[in-house]
């Protein structure tokens, strides 16, 4: 007898799947892109609608300008003062004598500073002016109860002392205490009082801005407004008037463009079930999107990260993002909507808490949970850069035109327009059949005013 048991097996007894899915419709996905983020700066960022396509910031005049860091550069162990950089002091704001400055530059004097060194003390004669040309200081006074208390850090480029200048008699009202191995440049007011004798020009400018500093200022340094309150009968009120700055900030709408190719028998033949030209469409847009919250953040002119003011920024104050540096940072200004910080910098945000056994509570934004700290949203956005050395930036930001805030510009309604300042104009069909489609999208944003944006540097990640 045959046995039939292995011919029966190695015989088909029905269609195989690989036949059936020639008859089967294939169920597709639409393209899908890696690099997607969700965008969330331009999400919560208030937008204006600009359609001159300049958006000017007015302000009240303030005499406290110029209170830059000063920019310098080390050759060897040796440091020198750049002399263009010396204009970011209050006291030669605007000072454009090339000659002059190079020779102040010139007659800097170096010094290293150890780690608990004083580096000038409380109540001793303000005669100089001190550049922070490396390393990490604190600013200190006498508390109430003798307790040293800490009104300040100082780090690379920062400067102190050159107020007394412009006077005489003054002194220190503070101490300066170095935290790390610093490197300190000094120049004494002898060597600006011969450098103004010598030169006219810089005595008038020292004197003129002497001038000014005695005008009327309120605390955010802006011209004051006299005011009488409190008073009976029929006294004599004051006599005041607003000023404005005389030459006020404009943005202008800055653009991402690229050019769309498709070529006319893709777009004619292989549109079913998904039109081939609105499926480039999208893509390219989500790709101008995210180059779009890029340079809102990182652009030189207008993002956020290069127009944070000077009185803005802080340092942390151990490395790592603190508690303690985000209750600083929350209180330079009011009614704060929400941090932005790279994932990873709120990760280490996260160590710090749990080191410290606490556990901020979550909030909500569009039904997304977020880490967030005295309620304020820590959001985040990979845009911020991280650093060679393995530091980053946080930010903090209070938006919204009607509260002096951070606000995003656009235009609406340009020509072939398909999305709020955004233009898809077919340009035309080429030789090779191809069709050329122009997209361009206009945006920028302003902080309308110094307080509206604040940020912490040199945030250390770890591990």
């Amino acid at each position: 007898m045959t046995d039939t048991s292995k011919f029966t097996e190695s015989v088909q007894a029905s269609l195989a799947t690989a036949a059936a899915r020639n008859l089967a419709t294939t169920t597709k996905s639409p393209p899908q892109m890696v690099g997607v983020t969700p965008r969330w700066l331009l999400r919560l960022l208030p937008w204006v609608d600009v359609p001159g396509g300049t958006y000017r910031v007015n302000r009240r005049l303030t005499y406290t300008i110029g209170d830059g860091r000063v920019g310098l550069v080390s050759t060897g162990p040796r440091v020198q003062v750049i002399p263009r950089e010396l204009t970011e002091l209050p006291l030669l704001r605007g000072f454009e004598d090339e000659a002059v400055l190079t020779a102040l530059a010139d007659r800097f004097v170096q010094r290293e500073v150890a780690p608990g060194e004083i580096i000038v003390a409380a109540g001793t004669p303000a005669d100089s002016v001190v550049l922070l040309a490396h390393g990490k200081a604190i600013k200190l006074a006498p508390g109430k109860y003798d307790d040293a208390l800490v009104l300040g850090h100082l780090v690379d480029g920062d400067h102190f002392g050159d107020d007394g200048l412009a006077t005489t008699g003054d002194a220190w009202p503070y101490s300066v205490k170095a935290v790390t191995r610093c490197t300190v440049l000094t120049l004494s007011e002898q060597v600006l009082l011969q450098a103004a004798a010598d030169s006219p020009a810089l005595k008038a400018h020292v004197e003129a801005y002497a001038r000014r500093r005695d005008q009327p200022q309120d605390k955010s340094g802006q011209q004051a407004i006299a005011m009488s309150a409190g008073h009976t009968g029929e006294a004599a009120l004051p006599i005041s008037f607003v000023d404005y700055e005389l030459r006020p900030r404009e943005y202008e709408l800055s653009v991402a463009q690229t050019i769309l190719r498709v070529h006319t028998r893709v777009a004619d033949l292989y549109s079913e079930p998904m039109d081939q030209t609105q499926e480039q469409l999208r893509l390219t847009i989500s790709a101008l999107r995210e180059r779009q919250e890029y340079e809102l953040l990182n652009n030189r002119e207008f993002g956020l990260l290069h127009n944070v003011d000077l009185k803005q920024r802080i340092p942390t104050r151990s490395g790592p993002p603190t508690p303690e540096d985000l209750d600083e940072l929350l209180s330079r200004r009011r009614s704060t909507r929400f941090f932005l910080a790279h994932p990873r910098v709120i990760a280490a945000f996260g160590r710090e808490c749990t080191r410290r056994g606490l556990y901020p509570q979550p909030t909500a934004i569009e039904g997304a949970a977020m880490t967030a700290w005295r309620g304020v949203p820590i959001v985040p956005s990979d845009k911020i850069p991280i650093r060679s050395d393995g530091t980053s930036s946080i930010l903090a930001m209070r938006t919204g035109a009607d509260s002096q805030g951070v606000i995003g510009l656009y235009q609406q309604g340009i020509p072939d327009e398909v999305e709020p300042s955004l233009s898809v104009r077919a340009i035309g069909v080429e030789e090779r059949a191809i069709q050329e489609y122009l997209v361009s999208l206009y945006f920028s944003a302003a902080v309308l005013v110094p307080d509206a944006l604040g940020m912490l540097e040199d945030v250390e990640i770890g591990a």
